[in-house]
């Protein structure tokens, strides 16, 4: 029955590839309002500092140590990093580096986070093929426009298969942006989209370990070639996004075509970016954010006999990790992250590091938070009741939590968020200095000054 069914869509199914294809790659510069051109800078400038934070963890540790196996081609750098590799393994690297802490852009339609797979494709190709700061703008804006759409179209089915969505989708999102920036015409880039459709990646097993970050920083690295192959001749399905064996029909049992065609060119999904105040998955961020709120209203940690959290269903089935043993695991315990909201009002990677994951009051409290699903709750909503000790109940409702695009991040929290990541790595003079350099991106002829500033 889901074969014919998929089957019979197929012959209403319009030919997407095609139609992004011809998106990408005659769509003009700069071709959308003001208030899109920032959003592509304020996501550029998040997942920057996300990547630059995480640039010396023991995941890209590893991932560059298994890299430098292969004697890499020093072609393009690493953020927050000496070493250079060829510009696909930058690709990957970074793209590791920018999901690793959980703290990187969200499209809230889908919960993807797009920027890990375009922006770690675009800089790694734009530092080797010398490319202005306006052909990047470009290139992520409609890259992230690509895989969002996709996301639309096959979301919340395909998320619920077990697919990874920022992987599975930010191939061809990392695929349309390398084939902008390499200035490929319409049947290229068809090929392109359909050479990434055959590589979708991430499994939802995988959350909680190293491998949920590879996700981005593979997706980055296979959209890239996908590129490179097409501009070099290798071909696909010109129907590879759209046909009843391509990317959609196979891996989701929904496929909304118009997702992919409402509005193009008009409306950017880039718009509908949102940035993580807390460092973790984000349906654990207005259970935090009602915790912090208990804090400043004089709930202390100490003071409290039992926590009660009302949460949509898939706060527990993403983040339903009871007793997380390690850092990783802590974000995805909406239990520690109510634990770390009320004890020190905030969630940055301070807070999701091993040893508060193991902190004895930390631990203690976490064993006092209870969550029950209610399917009435909304994923961006929590109900949250705390019992004190002198018989009192405080409750704190959110609607929607900060970060969100009803109560977003201001520039200058991006800023503060930006300089917490990335002052340990750089120094807060330099960082200052990226800054300055990831708003006038788009001003930029090349990104040799902003790449010179991310070495250590």
């Amino acid at each position: 029955m889901t074969v014919n069914t998929a089957v019979a869509a197929d012959h209403h199914a319009p030919a997407i590839t095609a139609q992004l294809a011809h998106f990408v790659s005659q769509h003009p510069t700069q071709g959308w309002s003001d208030a899109v051109e920032h959003e592509a800078h304020r996501t550029f400038l998040n997942w920057l500092g996300c990547a630059i934070g995480a640039a010396q963890h023991e995941a890209v540790d590893a991932a560059l140590a298994a890299v430098q196996m292969l004697d890499p081609a020093p072609q393009a750098t690493l953020a927050g990093r000496k070493e250079r590799v060829d510009m696909a393994n930058a690709a990957l690297i970074n793209g590791i580096s920018s999901h690793t802490f959980d703290y990187d852009d969200t499209h809230l339609k889908t919960i993807i986070h797009p920027a890990g797979p375009v922006a770690s494709a675009v800089m790694a190709l734009a530092e080797h093929q010398n490319c202005s700061g306006r052909q990047v703008i470009d290139a992520i804006v409609l890259g992230i426009d690509v895989a969002c759409r996709m996301g639309n179209l096959v979301y919340p089915e395909h998320y619920d298969r077990g697919w990874h969505i920022t992987g599975s989708t930010g191939t061809l999102g990392a695929a349309a942006a390398c084939a902008r920036l390499l200035g490929l015409n319409e049947q290229q880039t068809t090929m392109a989209l359909g050479i990434a459709a055959s590589q979708p990646i991430g499994l939802r097993e995988q959350f909680g370990t190293m491998t949920k970050p590879f996700h981005p920083g593979a997706a980055a690295r296979a959209g890239m070639m996908a590129a490179l192959m097409a501009q070099h001749g290798f071909t696909s399905s010109a129907r590879s996004l759209e046909a009843p064996r391509g990317w959609a029909q196979v891996v989701s049992t929904k496929f909304d075509w118009r997702e992919a065609q409402d509005e193009l060119g008009q409306r950017f999904e880039i718009s509908f970016n949102a940035y993580k105040p807390f460092a973790c998955g984000i349906v654990i961020h207005p259970s935090i954010d009602a915790c912090a709120q208990l804090r400043e209203q004089g709930v202390k940690a100490e003071d409290v006999t039992r926590i009660d959290l009302r949460v949509h269903p898939l706060v527990l089935e993403l983040t339903g990790k009871k007793t997380p043993q390690d850092g990783l695991q802590g974000k995805f315990s909406v239990y520690h992250g109510c634990a770390v909201g009320l004890i020190f009002g905030r969630a940055g990677e301070e807070e999701f590091s091993d040893h508060i994951v193991r902190r004895d009051d930390v631990v203690a409290l976490r064993d006092k938070v209870n969550a029950v699903v209610d399917p009435s709750v909304r994923e961006e909503s929590v109900y949250v009741t705390a019992h004190l000790k002198d018989g009192r109940k405080v409750d704190v409702h959110v609607e929607h939590a900060i970060g969100s695009l009803q109560r977003p991040m201001t520039d200058a929290m991006l800023e503060t968020k930006f300089h917490d990541l990335a002052d340990p790595i750089l120094g807060a003079e330099r960082s200052n200095q990226i800054l300055k350099a990831c708003w006038n991106l788009s001003k930029a002829a090349n990104l040799k000054d902003l790449l010179a500033l991310l070495k250590p």
